[in-house]
């Protein structure tokens, strides 16, 4: 008779290790779609006109109100980039959010409504391939948290081990083509996108890292869980063969 199943404590370390790979990637998915810091840069826009209380380096003083006579206006020369002023921007997948210049806060608006209408549909399917990715590594993490618990024979946990490892594959696979569609579709936006949002420097930011470092893991869960795979049935054919010689040699040297 073989062996209904494997001690638990053979298959606790891979299962754990598994689940805390896809659960971190789960989390990190989840924290860079919901956020705007996929790419983060500077616009330079024209100095305001100050106003009121508003003096500094952000604005240009014309019709001053200090000057002595309220008939003379106060001019400054200034020439080259002096008349501009860098606004910081944040963008990503949901919207795009610049500081305002001489005031607190920032101005936000859909990314969507910038992109070049030729690459919206680009754009929306990269959000579908997201929301699938986060889908099936939501699933993976419950396969694994099920298999963890729930001990039962070997073929039932390979079952599960195997289902696991199929979706969790696939979400990597979605994962990496949703991350690389948005990333040609800002470079799009960035070239054809309005004039009043194109930026003149920009870099990834830390969601976009934080997206990669999410591939990064789903991909790290499912090769530990195809290699717990492949260890339990590796185990699984030993003990046969096992068991089988040792029938072959009790039944050839039967004890008297």
């Amino acid at each position: 008779r073989m062996p209904a199943s494997f001690p638990a404590a053979d298959r606790w370390p891979r299962a754990s290790a598994a689940f805390s790979l896809s659960f971190l990637s789960l989390v990190f998915s989840i924290t860079a779609f919901s956020s705007s810091y996929w790419c983060e840069g500077t616009r330079k826009v024209a100095k305001p006109f100050c106003t009121g209380q508003n003096k500094g380096d952000h604005c240009i003083r014309f019709n001053s109100p200090d000057a002595n006579n309220s008939n003379a206006v106060q001019y400054i020369w200034e020439t080259g980039d002096d008349k501009f002023v860098d606004q910081k921007f944040h963008a990503g997948i949901w919207y795009s959010c610049e500081e305002v210049i001489n005031e607190r806060g920032e101005k936000c608006r859909s990314f969507i409504s910038l992109t070049p209408a030729s690459d919206r549909g680009v754009l929306w399917l990269s959000i579908v391939a997201e929301l699938l990715y986060i889908i099936l590594l939501l699933t993976g993490a419950i396969l694994m948290s099920i298999e963890m618990c729930y001990y039962s024979t070997v073929i039932d946990g390979l079952k599960i081990n195997a289902f696991s490892a199929v979706v969790t594959v696939l979400a990597g696979l979605l994962g990496m083509v949703a991350h690389m569609m948005y990333t040609t579709v800002f470079q799009m936006t960035v070239n054809l996108g309005p004039e009043d949002w194109r930026p003149h420097t920009w870099d990834y930011g830390w969601s976009y890292c934080l997206a990669w470092a999410s591939f990064a893991c789903c991909m790290a869960a499912a090769v530990t869980t195809i290699n717990k795979y492949t260890k339990t049935i590796l185990e699984f054919k030993h003990k046969r063969k096992t068991l089988e010689r040792s029938l072959r040699i009790k039944y050839k040297f039967p004890d008297h």
